[in-house]
């Protein structure tokens, strides 16, 4: 069994009067991705910075590889690594001089682990460059390698895509993955892209109005969403039949939406044959994570 590193239990905050999170937990396992969606004001950002100790929960616990951060701050930390929006970085340094810079705030982080780091995150071609001259997912990379230097196991990135191209997200995509897979981190990715959370991570939680409304595999959350979409003449009669079948089927203009239930798919064209209904078109439908996120949070928009 995998190995859980990140554990946040009934947390809440408070700020005045207004309870900002309300009771979320989740866990993050060893070699997992973890997507964290969140409408705007959702509280996503709040959940990130309790997590990486910039602000204190009003209740609740958060366990990083056994450590609780309240009680026991300097060990969690020494297991974390973050980038919480965009990388703080020297422009006018090269980026070995940024990565011995930071190393000097850590223990025990030598030469030989910056040159590890440096292959990790293969900017071994323009280590010696001064910043101002890389591209944005070079200079997020080298964040990361920023994150990377103290051998963390949980890794918390904020927007890690943000900005990049299509080839760069596609990049740093494959990164990530090769990080969790690879190197077993545990990495938690807040993400406005929702493609790119639904093609990156092996879990999702999506938070609204302080509260986690969901959490389940990306696969699982998808495929219990399948619809299949039933075109048929006439409709309205093949639409009687298919919601006594089915109660929550719907008519949508020309076409009847049904759940996809495989084993009474046959059954329910059988019913539809018998009772003299043409059926032109049969089409089973894979919701996106867009599709789903805006079902569940009645529309609201990602931050």
């Amino acid at each position: 069994m995998s190995e859980i590193t990140l554990a946040v239990k009934h947390l809440h905050k408070k700020i005045g009067k207004r309870k900002i999170i309300k009771n979320i937990s989740f866990e993050l396992k060893t070699g997992e991705v973890f997507g964290f969606l969140g409408p705007n004001g959702a509280g996503k950002t709040t959940t990130i910075r309790m997590l990486v100790g910039l602000i204190k929960p009003t209740s609740g616990t958060i366990h990083i590889c056994g450590y609780n951060i309240q009680k026991n701050f300097p060990k969690a930390m020494e297991r974390l690594g973050c980038i919480v929006e965009n990388p703080e970085l020297y422009p006018y340094l090269t980026g070995w001089e940024n990565l011995k810079f930071f190393a000097r705030m850590l223990d025990n982080v030598d030469d030989q682990r910056i040159q590890e780091v440096v292959n990790l995150v293969g900017l071994n071609n323009r280590i010696h460059d001064k910043v101002k001259t890389y591209s944005l997912g070079m200079r997020q990379r080298l964040g990361i390698g920023q994150a990377l230097l103290n051998k963390p196991k949980v890794l918390i990135l904020d927007e890690p895509t943000n900005g990049l191209d299509p080839a760069g997200i596609r990049e740093m995509r494959k990164f990530i993955r090769y990080l969790a897979e690879q190197e077993g981190l545990s990495v938690l990715v807040s993400s406005h892209l929702l493609s790119e959370i639904q093609n990156l991570c092996d879990r999702v939680a999506i938070i609204l109005n302080g509260k986690i409304i969901h959490t389940e595999s990306v696969h699982t959350l998808l495929t219990e969403q399948e619809k299949m979409i039933w075109r048929v003449s006439p409709i309205d009669k093949g639409f009687a039949i298919l919601k006594k079948a089915a109660p929550s089927a719907k008519l949508d203009k020309e076409y009847i939406v049904t759940p996809y239930l495989e084993g009474a798919i046959a059954n329910w064209s059988k019913l539809l044959f018998e009772a003299g209904i043409d059926i032109k078109e049969m089409n089973r439908k894979i919701p996106s994570l867009e599709d789903l996120f805006l079902e569940l949070t009645g529309g609201s928009s990602v931050e």
